[in-house]
């Protein structure tokens, strides 16, 4: 299981949010390289980046952070926010981010996901962000009338490398993971699943490996990261 922690942008600066309200962000670090560099030196393969302010203006916002983060480290990077065109995926790429997270397009408009996938096969991943049992798009402020197997099914075979699964009820609460919740997804869909939203500890890293049906195939670490619940050590260990 691979873990990601997570480099949540806003104003440039490394943020948590509660529920993806952005109103409600606490700020961790005023340097998101700096950030990136430290989790990088704790031994994390891969880091997690999303651009909040782009994801709710459905542009890129924090571009500088994003190519200081990348400047910063040799692991690869995912990026999501505010990514909705194949320009935007080819200039992420271009730059040096090795997955592109998409994640409204993939409920407005598949096929930009699907002829991204056909380009950058296995670079593309989609993110379904979950309120209440129902897909939320453009930054967790609209809902849909779709459920995440519904929005996951429609790239099966299209070349995605990963489902992101954000139970946004949980994320930033440090409630503890909806391990059924993420293991349902990932029983129903042969894309691997990566969870995100409410990891507590790292007894919910010990409880997605338990899951018995198909594996989830990694976590995003956010809060209980930055408030020191996750010691990095320890949780690369039961992962691996």
């Amino acid at each position: 299981m691979i873990l990601y922690p997570a480099i949540d942008l806003k104003d440039g600066q490394c943020v948590r949010v509660l529920q993806g309200d952005l109103s409600k962000a606490t700020v961790f670090n005023n340097s998101p390289a700096d950030q990136a560099s430290r989790f990088a030196a704790s031994g994390f393969h891969w880091i997690h980046v999303v651009d909040l302010n782009g994801a709710v203006e459905g542009r890129a916002v924090n571009e500088a952070a994003v190519e200081a983060i990348l400047a910063s480290v040799s692991v690869p990077v995912q990026l999501g926010g505010g990514i909705r065109s194949l320009k935007d995926v080819e200039r992420w790429i271009e730059a040096g981010i090795s997955r592109v997270i998409l994640g409204t397009v993939a409920v407005t408009d598949p096929e930009i996901v699907k002829a991204a996938a056909r380009e950058w096969p296995e670079q593309i991943a989609v993110s379904v962000d979950v309120r209440g049992g129902k897909v939320a798009t453009q930054g967790w402020t609209e809902s849909s009338d779709l459920d995440a197997v519904t929005v996951a099914k429609r790239f099966e075979d299209a070349g995605v490398g990963a489902l992101i699964i954000t139970d946004i009820d949980r994320d930033g609460t440090v409630m503890g993971f909806n391990v059924e919740a993420f293991g349902a997804i990932a029983d129903a869909v042969a894309i691997p699943v990566i969870a995100a939203g409410g990891l507590a500890s790292v007894e919910d890293i010990v409880r997605l490996k338990a899951h018995k049906g198909v594996p989830i195939a990694g976590a995003v670490l956010g809060r209980a990261l930055y408030n020191g619940a996750i010691i990095p050590a320890e949780a690369l260990e039961i992962a691996a």
